[in-house]
C-alpha cells in the first residue's frame, strides 16, 4: 500500500510537472518527480522542487497531503505492529524458557483447528500453559495463540532452526498438524534427526500416507478424512452410536477417554470388574484389548484405559484421585 501511494504521487506530480519549479530551472523529469515524492512522503522537504501554479498547489494542499499523512500512518503503524509481534514472541518465548528446564514440555507444530483441539486437551489433562509450545508461520495463528496465553515460535518447522528455538531437541512429545502431507512428513524427519527419543503424532490427510509418515518417524499417525468419513458413516448407520462417538471425541461433557494408574485394590482382579469401564490395559509398554488372555488379571505397573464420566460425580468418583495408592512400579 505505501508502494501504491507512492506510484499515485509520483504519477500526479509527472502529470501536472508544468505546475512545478526546480531551483536549478530544469523541465521536471519522472525521476524528478518521484525525487519530490519521496522527501514530500518523508516529510523531509529540502525544497528545491516546489509547486507554483494554482492546481499545483491545491493537489498539493488537498491531495498529496493527505496521501502523506496515509503513507505516515502506514509506515509508523506497520513498524509498531511488527515490534509488538516480535516483542510479545520474545516475552513468551522466554516465560516458556524459563519454565522448560523445569518440566516436560510438547512442541505443537501448526495452531488451526486440529492445534487447538489438541493444545485444548493438553491443558485440560494436566499440562501448563508453560509446557506447551506452538510453531506456525502464520500471523493469524500467532495472534490466536498469543490470546490463549501460549508460546509461539513464528516460522517454517521444516527448517532446523526454527525448530531448535522451539526446543524441540528437549521436547518429550512433538504434535505435527500442519494442512499439507508432504510439510508433515519434512517435518517429522526434521523433528526425529533433532530429538530422536520424541514421541511424535502426525496428522495425515490421506490414508496412503499414513505408512511414509511412519517411517519418516512418526510414532502415530493419525488420518483426519478417514476418522471423518468413519465417523460420518456411523452416523449414518447409527444415528445413535453416532452420537456417542461424537460425544468421546467432545472434550469437558458427558463421556471422556482417559488413561490412569492402576489402584492397589485393583491388583489381581479382571478388567471387566472394576467401576470404570476398561477398554484396553497398557503392559510393559504395550496395548492389550480388556478381553485379551494376557490381561485377565491385572498386575502392577498396569495402566489403564478407560470410558468415563468427564465430570467426576458423587455417585461415581473418580479412582485415583481422592487419595487411593497407586499400584506403579
Amino acid at each position: 500500500m505505501a508502494l501504491g501511494i507512492v506510484a499515485v504521487m509520483t504519477t500526479i506530480v509527472y502529470f501536472d510537472r508544468h505546475g512545478y519549479e526546480d531551483s536549478a530551472g530544469d523541465t521536471i523529469s519522472l525521476l524528478d518527480a518521484l525525487y519530490y515524492t519521496t522527501v514530500s512522503l518523508s516529510t523531509t522537504g529540502y525544497g528545491d522542487i516546489s509547486p507554483v501554479t494554482p492546481l499545483a498547489r491545491g493537489i498539493t494542499a488537498f491531495v498529496i497531503t493527505p496521501m502523506r499523512i496515509a503513507f505516515l500512518v502506514l509506515l509508523v503503524g506497520g513498524t509498531m505492529e511488527i515490534l509488538a509481534t516480535e516483542g510479545r514472541e520474545r516475552l513468551s518465548i522466554s516465560r516458556w524458557r524459563k519454565q522448560m528446564s523445569k518440566q516436560k514440555h510438547v512442541v505443537i507444530v501448526g495452531y488451526g483447528t486440529k492445534g487447538r483441539s489438541a493444545a485444548t486437551t493438553l491443558l485440560g489433562n494436566g499440562w501448563t500453559k508453560e509446557s506447551i509450545v506452538i510453531v506456525d508461520p502464520t500471523s493469524v495463528a500467532m495472534e490466536d495463540a498469543h490470546a490463549d496465553g501460549l508460546a509461539v515460535v513464528a516460522g517454517d518447522a521444516t527448517r532446523r532452526e526454527v525448530l531448535r528455538r522451539a526446543g524441540v531437541g528437549r521436547a518429550e512429545q512433538v504434535i505435527i498438524t500442519t494442512d499439507r502431507d508432504d510439510t508433515n512428513v519434512l517435518a517429522t524427519l526434521t523433528v526425529r534427526q533433532l530429538n530422536p527419543g520424541a514421541w511424535i503424532i502426525v496428522s495425515a490427510r490421506e490414508h496412503e500416507n499414513t505408512s511414509l509418515m511412519k517411517q519418516s518417524g512418526a510414532n502415530a499417525v493419525i488420518t483426519s478424512s478417514d476418522a471423518v468419513g468413519r465417523l460420518l458413516g456411523l452416523a449414518s448407520v447409527s444415528p445413535s452410536l453416532g452420537q456417542v462417538m461424537e460425544d468421546l471425541l467432545s472434550y469437558g461433557d458427558g463421556l471422556e477417554v482417559a488413561e490412569r494408574d492402576l489402584l492397589v485394590t485393583e491388583v489381581g482382579k479382571a478388567p471387566q470388574s472394576l467401576p470404570d469401564q476398561v477398554i484396553a490395559v497398557v503392559r510393559d509398554e504395550r496395548v492389550y484389548r480388556y478381553f485379551d488372555p494376557v490381561v485377565t488379571q491385572l498386575a502392577r505397573g498396569d495402566r489403564l484405559i478407560v470410558i468415563r464420566s468427564a465430570q467426576e460425580l458423587a455417585w461415581a468418583p473418580r479412582p485415583g484421585t481422592h487419595g487411593e495408592e497407586s499400584a506403579a512400579r
